[in-house]
């Protein structure tokens, strides 16, 4: 599995803490430093069945500056969601864990954590 963190954030952390005493094997993708493509974003947005308003971090300065509150919500809007998400990392919500399964969880409790440890 995969976990995309930035080391700042708290959740990232207990995460981490988490998947290390339950012994996971993980890869760390430090995601503001090794910013994921637009393809990348998608194939998350698929695996975690979300669409990219759904993991954007609305409260940051970028979202603000971009005005997103004011952006549809819609088909024809998800292009443009994705390109700022990739334009702007710090929009991602975090973490976000990959699993080997194929799905995917923004790992933001313990529940959600464990529950990608489980399967």
């Amino acid at each position: 599995m995969e976990i995309w963190i930035n080391p700042a954030c708290s959740k990232c952390r207990s995460a981490l803490t988490l998947l290390d005493a339950e012994g996971a094997e993980y890869t760390v993708r430090r995601y503001l430093e090794d910013v994921p493509t637009e393809d990348e974003i998608r194939e998350v947005l698929a695996r975690l069945g979300l669409e990219p308003w759904d993991i954007t971090r609305t409260q940051e300065p970028a979202a603000k500056e971009l005005d997103l509150k004011t952006w549809d919500r819609d088909a024809a809007s998800r292009d443009r969601w994705v390109r700022a998400l990739a334009e702007h990392p710090k929009l991602i919500q975090r973490p976000i864990i990959t699993a080997d399964d194929g799905s995917a969880v923004v790992a933001r409790t313990e529940e959600a954590v464990r529950d990608v440890l489980e399967r």
